[in-house]
């Protein structure tokens, strides 16, 4: 089952590093510099979604087990989420911006230490694919569940719309 993820809002899937002084948290990327989704990411805002349609046996034979000492590896595999477009070197950098935000106190003043910058990447649209689906019924219903991915998501961060767009008769 082949997916897109639209993006309509700026979005964040970190990498985990900072930019050092300039930035707290940085976007993934691929070996070209590209922004991704790593499968992990996606298979986990995607079983937060399915956990919704009260079918915990689906859940647990596509997404595992991790439960009172339990674990089983689910049968879905997810790819990373990526761009398939060829994108000049020169125009990587367009694909990404830098948002500050900082906590306002009780006086509507900045707290001192408080302005944080996050690296974001502008909306646009990657593909993953979803093997072994034996529900793949239920694997829609729960992808068009799916609202935001990434940080920041209550902040208006990571909207998006998944939809399907190809599948295989596996």
């Amino acid at each position: 089952m082949k997916i897109a993820i639209k993006f309509f809002t700026y979005w964040h899937c970190g990498s985990g590093s900072s930019g050092g002084s300039s930035v707290d948290a940085l976007v993934a990327r691929d070996s070209n510099g590209l922004p991704y989704i790593p499968g992990k990411t996606l298979k986990g805002h995607i079983r937060e979604m399915a956990k919704s349609l009260n079918k915990p046996e689906f859940v647990d034979s596509c997404f595992g087990i991790s439960r009172d000492g339990v674990e089983q590896e689910g049968e879905c595999y997810f790819s990373n989420a990526t761009i398939e477009e060829d994108i000049s070197k020169d125009l990587v950098s367009y694909l990404f911006k830098t948002i500050s935000a900082t906590k306002i106190d009780g006086k509507g003043l900045a707290d001192t230490g408080s302005l944080r910058e996050v690296e974001v990447v502008v909306p646009l649209t990657l593909y993953a694919t979803i093997e072994n689906c034996k529900e793949k019924e239920l694997m829609k219903k729960a992808l068009s569940q799916v609202k935001q991915i990434g940080l920041n998501r209550t902040r208006g961060l990571g909207r998006c719309e998944i939809s399907v767009v190809g599948e295989s008769n596996d």
